[in-house]
C-alpha cells in the first residue's frame, strides 16, 4: 500500500525504471514511490511551488468524487488545486523525462532524479486564448516530441514539446462532454496506423480519430453511461478495450464489427470501471473500479493476431471513410414535457462541473434519446 498527502488521480510505472512508480495528485503535486523501499510514503515529491502545478490555496485541498475520476474544477484559475491527470515517461533508456500536465494547461518536463524543479514548463493555449483544460494525454509509440491531449470541453488537440510549433498545434472537435481517456495506436505491422488514436468521454462514446482529419472517423455508441477509459491493444491493429460507469469492460475488434463489441463483461457488483490497461504482450487486460479493486482478465483467442489483420484493418478504415457522410449526426431533439431521459450521466454531483460542461451533458442526453429511437425504428423495420 502506497500513500500520498493528496488523492492520487493518475499513476504509472516509470518507463525504463522498473522499481519506480509515478503519481499525479489532486493537489497538483507529483509523487514518486520506490518499490525497493519499505516506506509507504513517496521517496520524492515536487514542492508546493508556483513553478509547477501547485498554487497557494490556504492549505485546503478539496476532496474529489470517490466513485469515479473527478470532474476538473477551477480550470484556468490562478488559485486552488490543479489536478494532474497526465503522467508519462518518454524517451530512451539513456535519456528520458517525466512529462506531466495539469488541468490549468501547464505542461512540465522533469528529471526523475530531481523533482525539486521542472526542467522546462509550457502553457498549453490554443489560438492565444484560454488555457486548455487537459484531462488526458498520450504520446505515439517512440515519439518524445508530439502528443495528443483531451480536454474538459471534450475538444482534442495535437501538441509538440519543441520546435517552431511548440505548444498546441491542431484542434479536433467531436465529443459533447469531457474527454476521459486517450490512446495512440501502437501495434507495429505491415501497415502504419500510427496516425490513429481513440478517445473516451462523459458523452457515453468512444471516438476513432486520425491526426490527418480534424473530425472523428467513427463514433462507437454502444455504452449507456460515462466511458471512463480506453486503450488500443499493443499487438492487435484493430482491437481496443474500453470501460464504463456501469462496470462494463468491452473488447472491440474492428475487423469483426464496428457496431457492437466483440466481447463484454460486467464486473462483480457492477462498480464503475475507470481505468483499463493492456499487458505489454496484449494477452491480458487489467481494469480498476471505483471501490479500489483491480481485475485482470485473460483475453485468450480474442486478442490473437493473424498475418492478415493489418490488411483487413486497412480495408475496414476505407469502409469507415466511405460511409462517413452517411453517419453525420442531426441536431438535438426537443424532449416532451416530463420526458427527461435522464441517464447516469446526470447522476454525478454537478457541483464539480462547469456550466458549459453541464450544458454539453444535457445536449448529449437529448442526442442519445434520438439515437435510441432511431435504433428502435431500425429494429422494427428489420423485423417487418
Amino acid at each position: 500500500m502506497r500513500q500520498a498527502a493528496s488523492p492520487v488521480v493518475s499513476v504509472g510505472f516509470a518507463r525504463f525504471h522498473p522499481n519506480l512508480v509515478v503519481g499525479g495528485t489532486y493537489s497538483g503535486q507529483i509523487v514518486l514511490w520506490d518499490n525497493r523501499s519499505h516506506r509507504r510514503t513517496p521517496v520524492q515529491r515536487t514542492p508546493l511551488s508556483a513553478a509547477a502545478h501547485t498554487r497557494s490555496n490556504g492549505g485546503l485541498v478539496p476532496n474529489p468524487l470517490q466513485t469515479c475520476r473527478p470532474a476538473p474544477v477551477g480550470i484556468g484559475s490562478s488559485t486552488g488545486p490543479h489536478p494532474v491527470y497526465c503522467v508519462n515517461v518518454v524517451g530512451t533508456q539513456n535519456a528520458n523525462n517525466l512529462i506531466t500536465v495539469s488541468t490549468d494547461g501547464r505542461m512540465c518536463s522533469w528529471s526523475l532524479d530531481m523533482l525539486s524543479q521542472p526542467q522546462e514548463t509550457m502553457e498549453l493555449v490554443y489560438n492565444k486564448s484560454k488555457p486548455v483544460a487537459v484531462t488526458c494525454m498520450a504520446f505515439p509509440t517512440g515519439d518524445v516530441n508530439n502528443y495528443v491531449v483531451g480536454s474538459e470541453e471534450g475538444t482534442v488537440y495535437t501538441a509538440s514539446r519543441h520546435g517552431s510549433k511548440a505548444g498546441i498545434c491542431e484542434m479536433f472537435e467531436g465529443h459533447q462532454g469531457p474527454a476521459t481517456g486517450i490512446s495512440c495506436h501502437g501495434a507495429v505491422g505491415t501497415v502504419d496506423f500510427s496516425h490513429l488514436f481513440i478517445t473516451s468521454s462523459f458523452d457515453w462514446t468512444v471516438k476513432l480519430w486520425s491526426t490527418k482529419h480534424n473530425k472523428p472517423l467513427y463514433s462507437f455508441e454502444d455504452n449507456a453511461d460515462y466511458v471512463y477509459d480506453v486503450m488500443w491493444s499493443p499487438v492487435h491493429p484493430a482491437m481496443f478495450a474500453a470501460v464504463d460507469g456501469m462496470g462494463r469492460l468491452d473488447l472491440w475488434n474492428l475487423n469483426n464489427d464496428t457496431e457492437v463489441p466483440t466481447a463484454s463483461v460486467t464486473v462483480e457488483g457492477a462498480s464503475a470501471l475507470n481505468r483499463v490497461r493492456w499487458s505489454s504482450a496484449g494477452k491480458e487486460v487489467a481494469v480498476g473500479d471505483s471501490e479500489g479493486r483491480v481485475w485482470i482478465y485473460d483475453t485468450g483467442e480474442l486478442s490473437a493476431t493473424h498475418a492478415d489483420d493489418w490488411g483487413r484493418f486497412a480495408r475496414t478504415l476505407m469502409e469507415i471513410r466511405a460511409n462517413q457522410a452517411d453517419g453525420e449526426e442531426e441536431g438535438p431533439m426537443e424532449l416532451a414535457p416530463g420526458e427527461t431521459g435522464e441517464p447516469a450521466v446526470l447522476k454525478t454531483s454537478l457541483s464539480l462541473m462547469s456550466v458549459s460542461t453541464v450544458m454539453m451533458l444535457c445536449t448529449t442526453v437529448m442526442k442519445k434519446k434520438k439515437q435510441q429511437q432511431k435504433k428502435q425504428q431500425k429494429k422494427k423495420q428489420q423485423a417487418s
